[in-house]
């Protein structure tokens, strides 16, 4: 890689980072914010339905401009929305729980347009070679991140009390937003592509010998576990401790776990170790979530967490790289780069989708604690069954 493409994948993962910690300074407590004006299973996961969809849908739609124009406007304007949605967050206040809907479909309209354009711009300064290790860094940024800023909103949440704490958390939010978009000015203008295809995705999995129906399996199966837990974990964790600085505490000391995990992957982890590693770590993420059949507390919620940050690099790192590397396994598949991320989005999305609507249907008849660790572990078999898709076109 040269220097100056190096130069610009540091900065890429600069914008990548700031952006991850505009998010975690609010995104952490968002669901906790919303379940303080209503104690609602069912709307938080309409909440994320709508963001997904939205997130999907963007993807396919902005698909057009990022490879015929200009990606690095529809990475910024990604920003600039999510900046957007905060605004309104504070100007609604606590009203916001009366528009999920709208306010989903922005949240995922913005995240979408920017992690479009970041995948495309990533993949372009990257390769087979190098990329466990790009990947083993945007790892190192998720988990930095997600060190300081739970910790800091939840120490300013707590220690302001409600409303007040909750609008200078949204408002440093906005500020790092500002100072993203600034920097992303100083990522290069890329070539642009040829003429977007719109239905290449849907191409790409009816051709008879297409290697993407598997990857877009298990890429489903990766988005079914997600999808729940993302949103669910801390919100279990606030439910469980009563205060948004014990879910701090618990997001930096999971985030420092996952910091030493993704530096040592990024670091050992080999192409050769994907098969043996995918499974390992399919196996320990559904170890990890069985003492919450004992008893569902911060201490049992931490232990799962600590588990899960310790062991879903094994299981991450060749779900990222299996699917960007098919991208660029010829000329032809790597002209269509942005049909493919779109595919692999389109993927992600239907994956999370039925796991959320998974989640609403049995919550709805049943929210018991044993109900949902019940659910989480049946979720949380998901991977393995990226494995069993994926597992003899892995290294061995």
């Amino acid at each position: 890689m040269k220097v100056s493409t190096q130069r610009q994948a540091a900065l890429l993962l600069a914008v990548n980072g700031l952006f991850l910690l505009a998010n975690a300074l609010s995104g952490t407590f968002l669901n906790v914010y919303l379940w303080k004006s209503r104690q609602d299973y069912a709307m938080i996961g309409w909440f994320s339905i709508a963001q997904q969809l939205a997130l999907g849908l963007s993807f396919w739609l902005a698909g057009k401009w990022v490879k015929e124009h200009n990606k690095m406007n529809a990475l910024r304007l990604g920003i600039a929305v999510s900046g957007l949605f905060y605004l309104l967050i504070l100007f609604l206040r606590g009203n916001t729980v009366h528009y999920i809907w709208p306010l989903g479909l922005l949240l995922g309209v913005a995240g979408g347009l920017f992690w479009l354009a970041f995948n495309i711009v990533y993949f372009e300064i990257t390769d087979a070679r190098n990329r466990d290790f790009w990947n083993g860094w945007i790892g190192l940024l998720g988990a930095f991140t997600g060190i300081v800023a739970p910790w800091l909103s939840g120490y300013l949440i707590s220690t302001l009390k409600g409303e007040r704490g909750y609008r200078i958390v949204f408002i440093l939010s906005l500020c790092i937003f500002a100072l993203t978009a600034v920097l992303s000015f100083f990522l290069r203008k890329r070539k642009t592509e040829g003429a977007y295809e719109w239905l290449e995705p849907w191409r790409a999995l009816r051709r008879p010998d297409s290697r993407w129906r598997g990857v877009a399996a298990a890429l489903l199966f990766q988005g079914l576990r997600e999808g729940v837990f993302s949103f669910l974990i801390g919100l279990l964790v606030y439910i469980a401790a009563k205060e948004e600085s014990k879910l701090g505490q618990y997001t930096l000391i999971t985030s420092a776990v996952s910091l030493i995990s993704y530096w040592a992957a990024g670091k050992w982890f080999k192409p050769e170790f994907r098969s043996k590693g995918m499974l390992l770590g399919g196996i320990l993420l559904v170890a990890v979530i069985t003492p919450l059949l004992w008893k569902v507390n911060f201490v049992t919620l931490l232990i799962m967490g600590m588990g899960t940050s310790l062991f879903i690099p094994l299981y991450m790192l060749p779900m990222v790289s299996t699917s960007f590397d098919l991208m660029g396994e010829s000329s032809d598949s790597a002209g269509k780069r942005t049909e493919l991320v779109v595919l692999r989005e389109l993927s992600l999305m239907a994956g999370r989708l039925l796991g959320m609507f998974v989640f609403i249907a049995v919550l709805t008849v049943n929210s018991s604690p044993r109900v949902i660790t019940l659910l989480m572990l049946g979720l949380g078999l998901a991977p393995l069954g990226s494995w069993l898709i994926l597992r003899r076109r892995l290294p061995h």
